[in-house]
């Protein structure tokens, strides 16, 4: 070991950004291992680095006694003062013990063991770093895929992006700069693994923030998010600010803003809605684009609601395969039942007959007992959308 060693151990910090006390304790501690693999002894021993000349010393430990039972482990008293007059029972004495090839075998047997230290304290960097991302976003590079993950280079690692993360109008292909969401960031055994995903609905939360300076800045706030990556997302959104305009700010100039976020998620919709404290006003909101003429919550099931609609927007108000009232009810945290104007009188009728309610008392009834109040010509929110209408849904 000479200074060439501490050339190559501040080269080592300096470019992967390992600390070189961390090397060169592991370097002394493999040192201990093959010095008493190689020379066959059993003795307490300690390798001290010199970290100004780069030299190596091996020293034997020993211990001073009144008796000597293990001379390898122990010194007595007399001997010990023959050193040193100031020595007492229990001190520790060194006595060096290098040979004089040690420098090449240890170099070799610490090889593996060094690189391996490296190799972890690399992976602790990386995890580090990266466990700062987790819940934000970054941008990286498809490089391959196999019949699990889709693997995308994040710089100094890669991350995997599973089948339930991927987009289902997306196709990858290596090469392709996309922007993911990291959720999670677990530091294994085999060194960090960093999950993505882009069918998250936090990336939606990320991308706002990234397009709409008063949602990173807090003035409009994202109140909940319901998405079905890929075809259709609805955004709750509300303003801290009486003169700020929710939606509005969202939307943007000319829909400017959303639309760079459509644009990111290939197409998907969205449909951006004011989020209000009254539960009839925000759940007339969240089925935009349908309009809603009433609202009627369910007294056994707080969380449940019947939403009248005009017959002619039933269909609307469902969507298609049902989309726009699930992501609605996830959205507002009510499970909502649609029906049509017409239907509404018999229905009302039934709910009077569970209540035993007189027929000569049954607008009473409704107004005392399930009607919250209406939401008649209740304005919703226009629909933002990609570049092309809703289909009828």
């Amino acid at each position: 070991m000479s200074k060439e060693m501490l050339n190559a151990l501040d080269a080592l910090e300096q470019e992967k950004g390992i600390s070189k006390e961390i090397v060169i304790d592991a370097l002394e501690t493999a040192l201990v291992s093959a010095y008493k693999r190689h020379y066959g002894q059993a003795q307490n021993v300690e390798v001290e680095f010199d970290q100004k000349k780069g030299d190596i010393k091996v020293y034997s430990v020993k211990e001073v006694t009144e008796e000597v039972f293990d001379s390898q482990l122990e010194i007595s008293l007399e001997d010990a003062l023959k050193i040193n007059p100031h020595y007492e029972i229990g001190d520790k004495i060194k006595f060096e013990v290098t040979p004089k090839d040690f420098g090449r075998i240890a170099a070799q047997t610490a090889k593996q063991v060094i690189l391996q230290r490296v190799r972890e304290e690399e992976r602790t960097i990386i995890y580090n770093e990266f466990s700062a991302y987790e819940n934000d976003i970054m941008t990286g590079t498809v490089e391959r895929q196999d019949n699990r993950y889709i693997y995308v280079n994040l710089g100094k690692i890669e991350a995997v992006l599973s089948k339930k993360d991927q987009m289902p109008n997306e196709v990858y292909q290596p090469h392709d700069r996309i922007k993911v969401y990291v959720y999670r960031v677990n530091n294994t055994t085999k060194g960090p693994q960093v999950y993505v995903s882009r069918s998250h609905p936090d990336l939606l939360r990320r991308l706002f923030e990234q397009e709409v300076p008063e949602v990173y800045d807090g003035i409009v706030e994202i109140v909940s998010i319901a998405r079905e990556a890929g075809d259709r997302s609805k955004v709750a959104v509300r303003s801290n600010d009486p003169n700020v305009d929710p939606v509005g700010t969202t939307v943007g100039p000319k829909g400017a803003r959303v639309q760079a976020i459509v644009n990111e998620l290939k197409g998907e919709n969205m449909d951006i809605v004011e989020y209000s404290d009254d539960p009839t006003v925000f759940i007339a909101n969240a089925l935009n684009p349908a309009q809603v003429i009433d609202v009627i919550f369910d007294r056994n099931n707080p969380k449940a609601a019947t939403v009248v609609v005009p017959d002619h927007q039933l269909s609307l108000a469902i969507g298609k395969r049902g989309q726009n009232a699930r992501l609605a009810a996830r959205l507002t945290g009510y499970k909502i039942d649609i029906k049509p104007e017409s239907e509404m009188t018999s229905y009302y009728e039934e709910l009077a007959k569970e209540e035993g309610t007189p027929d000569d008392s049954l607008e009473a009834f409704l107004e005392d007992e399930y009607r919250v109040e209406g939401v008649d010509s209740l304005e919703v929110e226009d629909e933002v959308q990609a570049e092309e209408p809703y289909e009828n849904i």
